[in-house]
């Protein structure tokens, strides 16, 4: 079932997500219901080729977190692992940072949550409901993913990130050329 899921999801990222964040598109996928998403651009710790990865991230305190939803194996955070420094599109603009683990960090399971709740329809790919498990469960389940905090310099939360308000023009907009197109 792993196996296919990222299959799914490397499709999809390839063909469809990753290109529109790079044509600055990004703002009209982000929403409480497809989940917040941004792309890293990392490099191949094998290849040295520039690698993009779109991944569910939450701001807290001025830095950008994600995590490994398929755990250590993951390609992006093994190419973080040998090279820290990355670029990020987020819906609201790009920006340089250093990616470090916070695994081990006191904000790790309230981090992990957010990041979760940020996902959309994607945060129950975890196997549970997030807004529904109890605070032991969660953190039984998600104990062993690995988190990474990226610093940047000044960024903060705009309209288009999580907690903005712009995506309810950018849904309301969707609806209406769909209701268009389908009529």
């Amino acid at each position: 079932m792993e196996n296919m899921l990222r299959s799914i999801f490397k499709f999809m990222n390839k063909t469809f997500m990753v290109p529109l964040f790079r044509l600055g598109l990004g703002v009209y996928i982000g929403n409480p219901f497809t989940g917040y998403i941004m792309v890293l651009k990392t490099i191949g710790r094998k290849s040295g080729l520039v690698r993009y990865t779109p991944v569910n991230y939450a701001i807290w305190k001025g830095n950008i977190y994600c995590m490994a939803g398929f755990g250590v194996r993951t390609d992006w955070y093994q190419n973080l692992q040998a090279n820290s420094h990355l670029e990020i599109i987020l819906p609201g603009g790009s920006l340089a940072g250093t990616a470090e683990d916070a695994s081990h960090s006191e904000e790790f399971y309230s981090i992990v949550w957010k990041i979760l709740k940020n996902g959309g329809f994607a945060g129950f790919f975890a196997g549970f409901n997030p807004y529904r498990i109890s605070e032991t469960e969660f953190q039984e389940k998600v104990k062993d993913y690995p988190l990474v905090r990226i610093r940047p310099i000044g960024v903060g939360n705009g309209a288009f990130d999580a907690g903005g308000w712009f995506w309810i023009l950018c849904f309301a907009v969707t609806v209406l050329i769909v209701w268009l197109i389908v009529r």
